[in-house]
């Protein structure tokens, strides 16, 4: 799959995510469809961008905390795209850590499914 269907399908996954963790927890409040549209663009590029960089760069504090830190670095790209988009709210600590944890399901089950689809997809060299 060529890299701009791949950009959007990511986009729409990290939309599918931010949607599930409104509707789970009341602590998340976005409202409308700019909001999901930027949140998810924001925290699609936050993490193809910053959180490698990121972890890269703060990698023994990782290795020190047993990974806590990189909760916190996910933490860190869900608020990024809280304070970007518009109408998107995030109330409480535990609220982040469930909204990254629901944002980190949802991935990986789209990462799931889109891995099926293209193992499909190829040809057989038999």
């Amino acid at each position: 799959m060529s890299f701009a269907p791949r950009l959007v399908i990511a986009w729409g996954i990290n939309l599918a995510a931010l949607w599930a963790a409104n509707a789970i927890w009341d602590g998340v409040q976005i409202h409308g469809w700019a909001a999901y549209l930027i949140g998810s663009a924001v925290l699609g590029i936050a993490n193809a961008v910053l959180k490698p960089l990121l972890t890269v760069l703060t990698l023994p504090l990782i290795i020190i905390t047993l990974g806590f830190f990189y909760l916190l670095i996910n933490i860190a790209m869900v608020a990024l795209a809280e304070w970007i988009a518009p109408n998107f709210s995030i109330n409480g600590f535990w609220t982040y850590v469930g909204t990254v944890l629901v944002v980190w399901a949802v991935n990986w089950i789209g990462d799931q499914v889109l891995g099926d689809v293209e193992r499909r997809a190829r040809p057989r060299l038999i």
